[in-house]
């Protein structure tokens, strides 16, 4: 499992995490790109704790991802099964097992900032929080795509399905973008990764 962990990992951090996962019994699982999610904790039928990361994280978000998914099975542990999923008890666990690797041997020097201000109040997701998503982003192997915050207004874009998009205004957090095809409206978060068409 070791020698896995360091194709996704950095690492200082790989001895660490790997003693994690055996200590609390995690059945770990890499698996391709998922759009909706880069990580998920259940506890299956027979009881084992399986947690699936996305294989295509750079290894800071694959780091944070995953210590994510054991803290939401550390805190249902300590704090029982009633607990919101993204609630106080899982935010504190999450700050807690976080905490040690937050250090310049595992994160780049300008990332600690961003992820020291994370974590004073984890959101359920990095990639609501602007700054830590637009600032792990540009680990990220090349690709072609952009955040709808950065596209022009009015400039054409896809989504993963092959939807084609026009950007309009910003509504408080989100952007109001116009579905080409049938004229309708959705509400887009600002750092929702996208292709862009025609700027």
């Amino acid at each position: 499992m070791s020698d896995i962990l360091e194709k996704y990992l950095p690492s200082h951090a790989v001895s660490p995490v790997f003693e994690m996962v055996k200590e609390h019994g995690v059945h770990l699982k890499i698996v391709n790109e998922r759009v909706t999610r880069h990580g998920d904790y259940r506890r299956m039928p027979d009881g084992i704790h399986q947690i699936t990361v996305n294989a295509n994280l750079n290894e800071y978000r694959f780091l944070i991802t995953l210590i994510h998914e054991i803290s939401h099975l550390l805190a249902f542990e300590r704090f029982g099964r009633t607990i919101k999923p993204h609630g106080n008890e899982w935010k504190f666990t999450f700050q807690q097992m976080m905490l040690p690797f937050i250090r310049p041997e595992i994160f780049p020097v300008q990332l600690l900032p961003i992820i020291a201000s994370h974590f004073k109040n984890p959101k359920a997701s990095s990639d609501t929080d602007a700054h830590l998503s637009v600032a792990l982003k540009k680990f990220d192997p090349e690709n072609d795509k952009n955040y709808i915050f950065e596209l022009p207004a009015g400039g054409l874009f896809k989504i993963y399905n092959g939807k084609i998009f026009k950007k309009g205004q910003k509504l408080r957090k989100r952007y109001e973008c116009l579905e080409v095809e049938t004229g309708k409206v959705y509400l887009f978060q600002p750092n929702a990764q996208v292709e862009l068409l025609v700027g």
